[in-house]
Parts: C-alpha cells; structure tokens; sequence
C-alpha cells in the first residue's frame, strides 16, 4: 500500500513493514513537505542552493520542511543529528534519509522505497528510488520535529 514504511529485507530490497501511527499531525506536517518537494522535480541541483530556482540535497528538504512549520540545520550533516532517529523499518514519508558514511546526502522518503532529492549538480531534483547508490549508501533516518 503506498505510503507504507519499508524495512531491509535480506536479499538487499525493502520489504513493507508494518509501524505504529506517527499521529495525524506529523502526517498532515510531512504531506505538506512532500508537496512542495515534489513541486520541485525538474528543478536544477546546484551545490549550496536553497531555492526557489535551484537547490542542493539539503537546501531542499530545508526548504520543504520550512512549508511545513519545521525548521531544520542547513547541512545534510547538520540535519542528520536534528529530529527523531527512525528505524528504517518504521520510516513514513516525510522522513528524511540520509546516506553515505558521512551523512553527507539526505532525501525526503515518498513511500513504497521511494524518495525526493537532489541528486547533485548537473542533475535534477527527481524522485527514484531509495537503492539509487546501492543499498549499501543508506546511512540512516530521522524524522523533522
């Protein structure tokens, strides 16, 4: 079902996972970042952008968090120590993941294995999925206060 969290499944895919509710309100919060986010696909990736004509991974979720009453560090770094730590089995959309040893890219998750990002400079803002650099890449996840 869409908009169901995924967990790891072993062969290196996500499963659907069942999760308790995160509560009408951060689902109301999360639609309205999706929203805007997803207004953004096509939009060039430019490293140190935040919008409105261009943006970089975190200038981005920054930007489409702050639509929705939250508001978030500027680095993707930044952003992975602010919020709630999520498993990647409970992750709902609206939550940000975060990949590379680093912490160093973030997206926002769509749901069904699926996020909104800015890929990097000479790309667009897309959505694709979650094993775009391999399973290996997923760093971890938070959810924005």
């Amino acid at each position: 079902m869409p908009g169901e969290p995924i967990a790891p499944a072993a062969e290196g895919t996500f499963a659907e996972a069942q999760a308790p509710d995160a509560g009408a309100a951060y689902a109301g919060r999360a639609a309205r970042a999706l929203g805007f986010a997803r207004a953004q696909i096509g939009r060039p990736c430019v490293q140190g952008a935040s919008g409105p004509g261009s943006y970089d991974c975190s200038g981005l979720t920054l930007a489409a968090w702050r639509t929705a009453g939250a508001a978030l560090p500027r680095t993707a770094q930044e952003q992975a120590g602010h919020g709630t730590q999520v498993p990647l089995t409970a992750l709902e959309p609206g939550d940000l993941v975060f990949f590379h040893a680093d912490a160093g890219h973030v997206g926002l998750y769509t749901g069904d294995g699926t996020i909104v990002h800015a890929p990097g400079p000479g790309a667009t803002v897309r959505e694709e999925s979650v094993f775009f650099a391999g399973a290996q890449a997923i760093h971890s996840a938070r959810r924005p206060a």
